[in-house]
């Protein structure tokens, strides 16, 4: 079994996926065979007789770790395997283990994921003078460097910082109080938990005796020390990476994990991965060359193994709109050649770029997609119904309460919420428990007697829908829009068809959920919503458009590069990082298989 496992894997292939105890780095150069590599060593460990209950693989994407899950178990087949391996995201890791040790930090394990809409929400709530997106960048650093509110205070030089810290200690309060986590609480509150708690960090380790992490140069230093925590009885984990594709120092991600990883672990065996299997020897000598200028890198070199290929083309253009006709031409003969557009695509390092090519395209009628679009779940229409999801599921969900107590329109104004929040702060109480704790009488002094018929309406819905959830799932989502009518809310709305169109998938969604997970309760479907991949699905067959750093993983048959030019890519700037933007350039060229076109304007 084990030798046909590796049969089709080169030798360097084979060093790596063999290599069973001790730390080991795969240097894995773009297109070099990555996630064979990795899956194949995964299959390789099951097949020896190592419990994969004992095997954790932890990647950054949903789509990544569903991909070598299907590989890996492809690999196996006829082993007969009790317990399968936990193959998931550092996120998703995270909320299963917050499931079983919440406790440890005094708090209920039935919390909620908030996304990054509902953490602005909660930081306008608190402070409506510091711009929102700083607020949620630098909370979301300190998180990552492991700063308490306390410490944020302390290392505070300019009153900015001072105030920004301020709000950091009531947005965690905030959360605490709520019993809700953020994406960055998913892997600081289990470090905090290990670190805190030797026996259990010990524990942990010895379940999981081999660990594998995919795209390690996007780790960050909490990332780090997680694993060190997870690896406190044992020094077998694997990293794969490529330092040469580190291209996320702007959120944290820290290239010193890669390039110090036979430090920070002792007696490391290095494999380098450096036959490349997607592009021409072309593209790859360009790529080569640019990213040998580069300093701060353990070196490798990237060896073609397909032809030569066609010469690199650049273009040169005196503006936007010059630049953006000669792609469309260039793009229109290689479809009307029979070239498929879902192989073609367009990179760009700012997305300000992206607009003359979208007004070009449809001057010519030609399909695109504009990766990076408003994502399903950030919709306000499918927030409202997760947020009434959450109150299903979570009563004292004071956040949720206050986004949909009005939504559909039920009369129930600003001035009231605020009377019902003003009292729940005064009776340590949820909001929901102002309305279902006071009798009617009670709750009319508080907020009037009409406002209180409304609230006590509400309250009942609540509850009659809770218990026929218990009953039948499938009448509770049929019951859900019968009794608060909010598909019909959008009713004669301008865009009310499209919004309609997604409230109908959303419970399409829920409904699939169900079936397919019986045993799940709706917490688990909002928990798993919450770390869906940020990655969209692009359209089978339109050219796709999109950042470079959107670009990562992916590879097509035609590739432009537009904005080639210094002041755009590389984009220079305030704390700009040249070696970063050089990694950028060499993982945009190395997307290409057969054609690539570098396009720059005067």
């Amino acid at each position: 079994m084990s030798d046909t496992l590796l049969s089709s894997l080169n030798e360097s292939q084979k060093k790596a996926a063999t290599y069973i105890d001790g730390s080991l780095l795969i240097l894995a150069g773009a297109g070099s065979g990555k996630t064979k590599t990795i899956t194949t060593r995964l299959a390789y460990l099951i097949s020896i007789g190592i419990d994969p209950a004992s095997i954790l693989t932890l990647t950054f994407t949903n789509k990544a770790a569903n991909e070598m899950r299907d590989r890996a178990f492809n690999l196996i087949q006829g082993i007969e395997v009790n317990t399968p391996p936990l193959l998931c995201t550092f996120h998703k890791f995270g909320l299963l283990f917050l499931k079983f040790h919440m406790g440890e930090l005094n708090r209920k394990n039935n919390f909620i994921i908030i996304d990054t809409d509902d953490k602005k929400r909660i930081l306008k709530s608190i402070n409506k003078d510091i711009t929102t997106s700083i607020l949620v960048s630098e909370i979301s650093r300190y998180k990552n460097s492991l700063l308490s509110p306390a410490e944020a205070k302390l290392a505070a030089q300019l009153k900015l910082y001072r105030d920004i810290a301020e709000v950091y200690e009531k947005y965690e309060n905030y959360l605490v109080e709520n019993n809700l986590v953020d994406f960055d609480d998913l892997l600081l509150l289990p470090y905090k938990i290990l670190l805190a708690n030797e026996e259990l960090a010990k524990q942990v380790s010895q379940k999981y005796n081999y660990i594998m992490v995919d795209e390690y140069q996007d780790t960050n230093e909490l990332q780090y020390r997680l694993l060190r925590l997870l690896c406190c009885t044992h020094n077998n984990l694997c990293v794969v990476g490529d330092d040469d594709q580190s291209i996320y120092g702007w959120r944290g991600a820290t290239i010193k994990n890669i390039l110090n990883f036979n430090e920070h672990f002792e007696d490391t065996f290095v494999v380098k991965l450096e036959e490349n299997y997607r592009s021409t020897d072309t593209i790859l000598e360009h790529a080569n060359h640019l990213i040998e200028h580069n300093r701060d890198r353990l070196g490798k070199k990237l060896v073609g193994t397909r032809t030569k290929g066609d010469s690199i083309r650049v273009y040169e253009s005196n503006d936007e709109n010059e630049e953006t006709r000669k792609i469309v031409d260039d793009i229109r003969k290689l479809i009307d050649s029979g070239q498929s557009a879902k192989d073609i695509a367009i990179l760009f390092r700012v997305n300000a770029l992206s607009r003359s090519l979208e007004e070009g395209f449809n001057k010519a009628g030609m399909n695109y997609k504009l990766v990076g679009g408003m994502k399903f779940y950030e919709r306000s229409e499918i927030k409202d119904l997760i947020a009434y999801m959450r109150i299903l599921t979570n009563k004292d969900d004071n956040f949720s309460f206050k986004r949909i107590i009005n939504k559909p329109k039920r009369g129930i104004g600003k001035t009231t919420i605020d009377k019902v929040e003003a009292h729940a702060l005064q009776t340590d109480m949820s909001m929901f428990d102002v309305i279902s704790k006071n009798s009617p009488d009670e709750l009319s002094k508080i907020v009037g007697k009409k406002n209180a018929r409304t609230l006590k309406v509400f309250e009942a819905s609540i509850i009659d829908l809770n218990e026929l959830m218990a009953e039948s799932r499938m009448k509770f989502l049929d019951s859900f829009e019968e009794t608060f009518d909010y598909r019909a809310s959008y009713n004669n709305l301008p865009d009310g068809a499209d919004r309609q169109g997604n409230i109908d998938e959303f419970y399409g969604y829920i409904r699939d959920f169900f079936i397919q997970n019986p045993h799940l309760e709706l917490k688990d479907f909002l928990n798993e919503i919450a770390l869906e991949s940020e990655n969209e699905e692009l359209y089978s067959e339109a050219v796709s458009m999109m950042s470079i750093h959107a670009s990562k993983g992916l590879e097509f048959k035609h590739l432009f590069i537009i904005g080639f030019e210094e002041g755009f890519f590389p984009l220079i700037g305030d704390g700009s990082d040249i070696e970063e933007e050089r990694r950028l350039g060499y993982v945009a060229i190395t997307r290409a298989m057969d054609n690539l076109t570098l396009s720059f304007v005067h």
